[in-house]
């Protein structure tokens, strides 16, 4: 009896089937951090179609070409106007745009092992910045300048914080900043 011919199917053992699964389905289905758009996504149309319904641009050069003006030729002025893409699902766009409009909060904060040392600076020294220099504390050896910017972004960061801690070192006395 002849031998089978071709090559028998074997088994990768260096290839992690979970992971290459997992990668699969991201690129498959890939995931839409926006809410408006993801709510709107429809898996059996293709990106473009996705995006011409909510009223967004696929590719932002066909949306508005760039015109370039040619020296050499007399200028005509027989512009084709094409008509706007009917949008069908506006909800989307006026979702994002009420988002867009909405004021962006600061959310910058100092950590607290800075809170730390600029209120350990201050008990010290009090407004000496040559001595918070000299301090034994000062671990990142600041410059003068250096902690009187710390300082004072501490002051504008969290200004009850700092004016109550200013107080506490008083003695309850008011402050005049």
């Amino acid at each position: 009896m002849p031998k089978a011919k071709g090559k028998r199917n074997t088994f990768d053992y260096t290839k992690n089937r979970k992971k290459l699964k997992k990668q699969f389905k991201k690129r498959e289905a890939p995931r839409i951090e926006c809410p408006q758009i993801r709510n709107a996504w429809s898996d059996k149309k293709s990106v473009a179609r996705n995006l011409r319904d909510m009223g967004l641009a696929f590719d932002p050069n066909r949306a508005i070409p760039i015109k370039t003006p040619n020296i050499a030729a007399p200028q005509k002025t027989t512009e084709i106007a094409r008509a706007p893409a009917l949008v069908r699902k506006p909800y989307v766009l006026n979702g994002l745009v009420a988002e867009a409009s909405l004021p962006e909060k600061e959310t910058k904060t100092l950590s607290t092992d800075l809170i730390e040392y600029v209120q350990y600076m201050l008990r010290e020294h009090n407004d000496n910045y040559k001595a918070m220099a000299r301090d034994e504390k000062n671990y990142y050896q600041d410059t003068p300048s250096q902690i009187r910017r710390k300082v004072k972004e501490y002051k504008r960061w969290h200004p009850e914080q700092y004016n109550t801690f200013i107080e506490s070192l008083q003695g309850g006395k008011s402050v005049s900043t």
